[in-house]
């Protein structure tokens, strides 16, 4: 099985001041969402419930907005934000894409069931051993 060496996750939204506001603004008149967002911050914050989770992990967990992602992040989520990236040996493999991160409805207890079984269904595995993160 190939193992998930980190995860990445990409936000539907830009980064950075005027990228935070707009993404405000649309989401207060409806026409913007970001599923990912829902799941990681209660307002400009990020929930107490889902840094214990990240802690949890056996593998580091990198938040980026689509305006900070690396070339290869960039290639492998281009039209699919929000969703959640396995980095492995073999590369980038999705394994949450937006109606997953929808379905969740905010909740990290949920997102983490949806992240099992993604990964999963993906046919990745976890590392043994914790990496150190």
């Amino acid at each position: 099985m190939t193992v998930i060496l980190r995860l990445t996750g990409v936000y539907h939204a830009d980064g950075g001041l005027i990228g935070e506001l707009s993404y405000a603004a649309r989401k207060l008149t409806g026409r913007g969402h970001c599923g990912l967002c829902d799941v990681t911050h209660r307002g400009v914050r990020a929930k107490p419930e889902w840094s214990a989770w990240v802690e949890s992990l056996p593998v580091p967990f990198d938040l980026v907005h689509r305006n900070e992602r690396s070339a290869e992040v960039r290639a492998a989520s281009d039209a699919l934000t929000p969703c959640v990236l396995a980095h492995t040996d073999e590369g980038l493999r999705l394994v949450l894409d937006r109606t997953a991160l929808d379905r969740t409805g905010g909740d990290v207890d949920a997102y983490a069931a949806a992240l099992t079984a993604g990964v999963r269904d993906a046919g990745l595995a976890w590392p043994t051993a914790p990496t150190g993160h």
